[in-house]
């Protein structure tokens, strides 16, 4: 009696059969027909199939890649990303597992990963290939756009340093470009989001051909405020409304927040800036009595969330906050929740950027633009 497959096994299975189907479409598209039609757009031919693995997390896929002729090799399109994700954790936990820093936890990981086999020089030349691709990627070439928008963000991972264990700031920045394509610019590991660490992004994106930025969409951090004015002279900044709320919100008792939060509202609601200011000063009004830091917040930080009013309409709901970088953050925290503390910067930047490429493929891929810019091109 055959032994009912695990779950990990019905993973497998299941992996295997869905790219199998996956191989089979992109091969007709990349050769213009399919198996044996007859078509104008053809651009070459089926020439059988050659066996690869492919090392995951649930075990090792055995695939049958279709191979072409008369034509340009076909490569899957999953082959690369997937590997490189999958290097990257094997890579950072692996780390803390020579090193010493391991825990139970971290085992298990590896345990499921490689299957607790896993030698110091396979290691290392997997880290080698994987830092020359990162290194390709950040430091690409951007001069082929203007990139009118940029998002930035930032969130932190525990890093040993030094036999410590610190914080370290991930720093991340997002761009639009011209063609309303939305692409992952540049990150970096630092020890704070001060003036100097975003500074050196910021200049780093610049010595690679930045340019055209209208508009940079951040939280009110001091540190990126300070690194803007000093590298980005003349352009325009929104400060992101979602985290103007929260900072509103951490003023109040919880039971006041549902009133405040109808205020902010329809302080923010006008497509026109006088009369959102307007209904600011109403509101500051109302609440400097009860709570005078929400007053004065209001005051001091109610234009800089209104730059977006200068742009387009449709454009406003995706300019006027971090939502694109925050939700990005929100997967990179799942996805190296598995590890847990970095043994230091090199590993949380592997990690980092191997999963940021990953984001950064897939929206490429979209045949639709994140933004329409055909105004701005115009």
């Amino acid at each position: 009696m055959q032994e009912a497959l695990t779950a990990k096994d019905g993973m497998k299975v299941l992996l295997e059969h869905l790219m199998k189907e996956s191989m089979e479409e992109q091969v007709e598209e990349h050769i213009g027909a399919g198996r044996h039609e007859r078509s104008e757009d053809r651009r070459g031919y089926r020439n059988g199939y050659k066996p690869r693995n492919l090392g995951t997390r649930v075990g090792k896929l055995e695939l049958s890649v279709p191979q072409v002729r008369n034509c340009e090799a076909y490569d899957p399109l999953f082959w690369n990303k997937w590997q490189r994700n999958e290097r990257a954790y094997l890579v950072a936990c692996a780390e803390m597992y020579f090193q010493g820093v391991s825990t139970r936890k971290v085992r298990k990981v590896l345990e499921v990963m490689c299957d607790g086999r896993i030698s110091a020089m396979t290691v290392s030349r997997i880290a080698r290939e994987l830092n020359q691709k990162l290194q390709e990627f950040r430091t690409r070439k951007l001069d082929q756009y203007e990139w009118p928008y940029l998002q930035i963000d930032a969130r932190y991972e525990k890093v040993r340093v030094e036999n410590k264990v610190i914080s370290q700031a991930v720093l991340v920045v997002l761009g639009v470009n011209n063609l309303g394509r939305r692409e992952v610019l540049d990150w970096k590991i630092g020890d704070s989001e001060r003036e100097g660490t975003w500074g050196e992004m910021f200049q780093g994106l610049k010595d690679r051909g930045l340019k055209g930025v209208k508009l940079v969409v951040s939280d009110a951090h001091s540190g990126i405020r300070a690194a803007l004015r000093r590298h980005f002279q003349g352009t325009a900044w929104q400060r992101c409304i979602v985290h103007f709320k929260r900072e509103l919100m951490r003023k109040v008792g919880h039971k006041t927040r549902q009133e405040l939060l109808a205020d902010i509202k329809s302080v923010l609601m006008p497509q026109e800036r006088g009369e959102c200011m307007r209904r600011g000063e109403e509101m500051a009004a109302k609440w400097e009595g009860r709570y005078p830091a929400v007053a004065r917040t209001l005051r001091e930080g109610l234009e800089d969330c209104l730059a977006v009013l200068s742009e387009p309409e449709e454009l406003r709901a995706k300019l006027s906050s971090t939502n694109l970088p925050e939700s990005m953050m929100k997967v990179l925290k799942k996805r190296t929740a598995v590890v847990g503390v970095f043994p230091d910067r090199a590993s949380c930047d592997l990690m980092i950027g191997a999963l940021l490429i990953e984001q950064h493929e897939k929206w490429l891929a979209y045949s639709r633009p994140y933004m329409n810019l055909e105004q701005y091109r115009r």
